[in-house]
């Protein structure tokens, strides 16, 4: 855990608002003064940490606050096991970030930002559903979105392959700076192309294992047929038609993957792409990041894009971070006030570039800036990254099911199993009927 401690006296009795546009969320009397703690998320991107750093320097000068940064490795779980343990203590930090389902899991110890979300959103534009559904727990916002950390997993391709095999033009179905042509982009088609590069000796990596990557993928996938394993009432929905025609597409597209992707982690697809051997895996844009570094000539070959659109629609898998402040916490105005400062166009800006574009703002008018188009090699290969032009649906694997129930869908890969059961030869019915029992034994915890 790296530790950085910015120091100023006191907190003024009243200054300058945290923003031009956007409204102070308290008046700043000498009860907001003091100090303020904040745990953050490590980034993985080096050099990445010190953007966000700089941006709470920053507002700590301008409002006189002694603020102690803390950044907070995912490695072993440790922020997990950092939130619970303040959860559990009711003390410690008054900001933590937390990501996907930890605002669902923490709101009963989180403070409500309703004052300082309606006033964002209006000044950045709406946030996705998926945000909305995994941060606004029960009508009220938890956390505020964060941009860093926030990422969407959609295909990262090699233009050359997907053209020499599949007669794909990635450049031409998402040209940079412009929206998409790609109609024809469907299950179906990707399904041919999937069968093509596999004849050509360079299979699509996709993964089916029970880690994160392979969740997201199989997610999206099952949206994109309409299939949910419980419904947004908690009505379990298993043996549905949508599911079948899911698992069907999966028993056939697996027959195209690498053998092994069933026991595949979240660095699987990653090296399998920067070896040279994929043509394509589902994921930010850190693999195409380590391809800049350790194998430009791979870098040069890749395009960020689209997912294929199904019966129901084209949905890219995406996962948000939050900030949320504790509801014990010592500070909370400051909190509030330190949120607002972060949120703001100028410092969001700054921490997608120092993510080298990994970083996604959960805002509809924050999807444009620069730093996406700019990228390379090749330019402009992290354009269609962030959704600009909303072709896809943002969601999320497991939705829209109850997060308790969700939750425990996701962290146990019901999807990604269910797929792999029924291609290793299990009869849909009974996969189902597995499934089905599964998800029970989740409503009774």
């Amino acid at each position: 855990m790296q530790k950085s401690k910015f120091t100023r006296r006191r907190f003024m009795a009243t200054t300058a608002a945290a923003s031009a546009v956007v409204a102070a969320p308290f008046v700043r009397t000498a009860n907001a003064a003091g100090k303020l703690s904040v745990g953050l998320w490590d980034h993985w991107v080096p050099g990445a940490n010190a953007a966000t750093k700089t941006a709470i320097e920053e507002w700590a000068a301008k409002e006189k606050v002694d603020v102690s940064i803390d950044f907070i490795t995912s490695q072993g779980n440790k922020i997990l096991l950092t939130i619970a343990a303040e959860e559990q203590a009711r003390s410690g930090h008054d900001i933590m970030a937390m990501a996907t389902w930890q605002p669902a899991e923490r709101a009963r110890n989180l403070e409500p930002v309703d004052d300082i979300m309606a006033p964002l959103i209006k000044q950045n534009g709406p946030v996705n559903a998926t945000v909305e559904y995994l941060g606004k727990i029960g009508g009220k916002w938890v956390a505020v979105p964060a941009t860093v950390g926030s990422q969407l997993k959609g295909p990262c391709s090699r233009i050359d392959y997907l053209k020499q095999f599949a007669g794909i033009d990635l450049k031409a179905m998402y040209p940079a700076g412009s929206a998409p042509k790609a109609d024809g982009w469907t299950t179906d088609s990707f399904l041919k192309a999937a069968e093509a590069c596999h004849k050509g000796g360079h299979p699509f990596g996709i993964g089916l294992g029970t880690t994160s990557d392979s969740v997201d993928s199989a997610g999206a996938f099952f949206h994109a047929f309409g299939a949910m394993l419980v419904d947004a009432k908690g009505n379990i929905t298993v043996k549905t038609d949508p599911v079948r025609q899911a698992l069907d597409y999966y028993k056939r597209l697996m027959a195209f993957l690498p053998p092994d992707v069933p026991s595949w982690d979240d660095a699987s697809n990653n090296k399998w792409l920067v070896s040279g051997r994929g043509s394509m895996i589902m994921n930010p844009p850190s693999a195409w990041a380590v391809a800049k570094r350790d194998a430009p000539q791979i870098a040069e070959q890749l395009w960020t894009h689209g997912f294929p659109a199904g019966p129901k629609g084209r949905h890219g898998p995406f996962l948000p971070y939050f900030w949320g402040i504790w509801s014990f916490g010592k500070n909370k105005p400051a909190a509030k006030a330190l949120l607002t400062h972060l949120s703001q166009p100028k410092a969001i800006e700054s921490m997608v570039v120092a993510s080298q574009g990994y970083d996604i703002p959960a805002y509809a008018n924050l999807t444009t800036l620069k730093v996406w188009a700019e990228e390379g090699p090749p330019k402009g290969t992290l354009y269609h990254y962030p959704n600009p032009h909303n072709h896809q649906i943002l969601s999320i694997a497991a939705a829209p099911a109850p997060h308790k129930i969700a939750v425990q869908i996701y962290t146990q890969a019901i999807q990604t199993k269910m797929a792999v059961r029924h291609f290793q030869g299990e009869p849909m019915e009974k996969t189902l009927d597995w499934a089905a029992k599964e998800v029970e034994g989740f409503m009774r915890t």
